[in-house]
């Protein structure tokens, strides 16, 4: 019998948390994922396995639906670390109420398996979302953890199945991320709670998808303009980035600094993005693909810093917590295109 630490990564088959997963395999840990089913798991493992890693350090358990009191009750046992990333992920959606309850049901589930059934539990560590942290309707702010968006809900609220999808997922997380910390501050477990907030999201996805209808919303601008595409997947009116390097990095991180971070939010943010940073990132790299210039050196800052007197982050927590700084925009553009050259 293994004697390695076991961590529970819940969602193991999304982008994301097929790095956390690869991340702590590197860092000595047995990994039990959950996925809504085993089949839909099987490329994650054989990725793994093909990179080396034994399929005995990785266990799959089907949790069909997330929110179902006691689903994670056997999940939990025996774990030292639980990395939660399982929760609704579109900026498509439709309707607030369901996605809204799934992810804080979703949390609160997890978190009562834990309590109840968690015994050797150390850390819970909750993905949440920048969107917990920025409120658009607040204005020329240098944003940190210390910050709520405050407008995302009330406006689901109001306007119902007429809110923008983008609107409905970033209330999604604010009430998760909010009833994880009602949790923590009622039930009082014994184990750590920590927040991982990414900003968005690129890198190279660890499986590669087989045709690109499967890329993900927050590596589409980037295999867009590689690919020439007429139409550009938006960034949005505040364009941050990430590494996913970085974001699965800090889950480890986390993990395994849990009474140090205990209580604590990490924003995980790099810098300012932007679709003509991109496309001069590319056309440098790639010029025999004679990629669209559009207005080269325009709209973005030579370091992909954020323009002072605007909207601002403070992205210092975590790289002070960790000794580690974060990747630039310019590894991260090219690392997400080299996995997707094979599909333009």
């Amino acid at each position: 019998m293994s004697t390695k630490p076991i961590v529970l990564i819940t969602g193991a088959t999304g982008y994301i948390a097929g790095w956390v997963v690869k991340y702590y395999l590197d860092a000595g840990y047995s990994v039990r994922g959950t996925s809504r089913s085993k089949a839909s798991a099987q490329p994650l493992i054989d990725t793994l396995v093909s990179q080396g890693y034994s399929s005995s350090d990785i266990e799959i358990y089907e949790i069909a639906d997330i929110t179902v009191p006691g689903a994670f009750d056997e999940a939990v046992k025996d774990v030292q670390v639980i990395a939660h990333l399982a929760s609704p992920v579109s900026l498509s959606f439709k309707d607030p109420e369901p996605v809204i309850r799934t992810a804080v049901e979703g949390s609160i589930s997890v978190l009562k398996s834990a309590k109840a059934h968690g015994n050797n539990l150390k850390t819970f560590v909750n993905m949440s979302s920048i969107v917990s942290v920025w409120d658009p309707s607040v204005q020329n702010k240098v944003f940190n953890e210390d910050d709520w968006n405050n407008f995302a809900y009330p406006t689901t609220q109001k306007l119902g199945t007429e809110t923008p999808g983008f609107v409905i997922y970033m209330a999604s997380k604010v009430e998760a991320e909010r009833a994880v910390w009602k949790f923590r501050d009622e039930e009082k477990p014994a184990f750590n709670v920590v927040a991982i907030n990414p900003a968005w999201v690129s890198g190279p996805p660890l499986v590669i998808p087989k045709d690109k209808s499967k890329i993900g919303e927050t590596t589409k601008t980037i295999f867009d303009i590689f690919a020439k595409e007429k139409e550009v997947y938006p960034l949005g009116a505040q364009p941050t980035y990430v590494h996913v390097f970085d974001v699965a990095r800090l889950f480890v991180w986390a993990g395994e600094n849990g009474d140090k971070a205990n209580g604590e939010r990490y924003l995980a943010l790099a810098g300012r993005s932007g679709e003509q940073a991109i496309r001069d990132i590319l056309r440098k790299a790639y010029p025999e693909r004679n990629i669209d210039a559009g207005e080269p050196g325009q709209g973005y800052r030579p370091d992909w810093s954020f323009y002072p007197g605007q909207t601002e982050f403070d992205i210092t927590k975590a790289v002070k917590a960790t000794g580690q700084d974060w990747i630039k925009l310019d590894k991260t553009v090219l690392d997400t295109a080299k996995a997707f050259e094979s599909l333009v």
